[in-house]
């Protein structure tokens, strides 16, 4: 059978519109207004289930290099198996739409029942459908799977490290942007209450930022200057107003400089 891995993103995307195009016009199908509606479920819904079938093949055709991606692999296999689960259960609404077709021909008393059952089972596949979509778009949002190298082009590849240098560049930038922000509000504070003897730290995600500020601009004072030694560590990066100075200090350096 010829390859059709490059094809995969194509045809899951008919997949996802048959299907729940079939199932929301079986839905509709319950209240009895349009009659034409039920055929027209049973052949979206048949033909989206073949199309599940062409993209399970297509699907493991295509996961071998995406498999290869350092820590994609578990990824993969989640969005495998979901895919799996998918085409079989809409295989089962498959069965269930040709007996509702069939007990519908010949005016059945049970076909009333088989048609809210296909509906319910139908309901369940898509919330599957979901599942298996969800994973594969955290397959390729998340780790770039199949990205760059669908087609075999190298130059898609290029491309791929220029944009993946570009969004780093841009995280980055934002980052120092939010430093800069944090510091120029940080300053405002102090402006507003210079006579305050409490201290002030900066932070960004968490973690201590390690921004050098001279300690002649603020007029640092020689008793934070010897607490800062006589400990002899670094943690967070403390702004002492009584003293008008920012140094690194632990806790209990906090403690001895601002309450000085």
């Amino acid at each position: 059978m010829p390859s059709i891995a490059a094809l995969h993103p194509q045809i899951v995307h008919f997949v996802i519109a048959l299907l729940i195009a079939g199932v929301l016009f079986r839905l509709v199908s319950l209240t009895g207004r349009f009659t034409f509606t039920s055929a027209a479920a049973t052949t979206l819904i048949v033909a989206g289930t073949l199309a599940t079938v062409v993209a399970v093949i297509s699907g493991d055709q295509a996961h071998g290099p995406v498999e290869r991606v350092p820590g994609a692999r578990a990824a993969v296999v989640e969005h495998e198996e979901w895919g799996v689960r998918t085409r079989n259960i809409f295989i089962a609404i498959t069965v269930l739409e040709l007996a509702v077709l069939g007990l519908t021909t010949m005016k059945h008393r049970f076909a009333r029942g088989a048609t809210i059952a296909s509906a319910i089972v139908g309901v369940i596949g898509l919330g599957v459908l979901y599942e298996a979509a969800d994973h594969g778009g955290e397959l390729v949002y998340g780790y770039a799977g199949g990205v760059g190298i669908r087609t075999g082009n190298p130059a898609d590849v290029h491309r791929l490290l220029i944009a993946g240098v570009f969004h780093q560049a841009s995280q980055d930038r934002q980052r120092r942007g939010i430093r800069r922000l944090q510091l120029s509000l940080w300053r405002q504070q102090h402006a507003a209450s210079p006579t305050t003897s409490s201290c002030s730290c900066l932070r960004q995600s968490g973690r201590p930022m390690c921004r050098r500020i001279p300690p002649a601009q603020y007029g640092a004072s020689t008793r934070c200057r010897s607490a800062r030694r006589s400990l002899g560590c670094a943690s967070v990066p403390v702004y002492c107003a009584q003293t008008r100075s920012l140094r690194k200090a632990t806790s209990m350096a906090r403690e001895r400089c601002c309450k000085r």
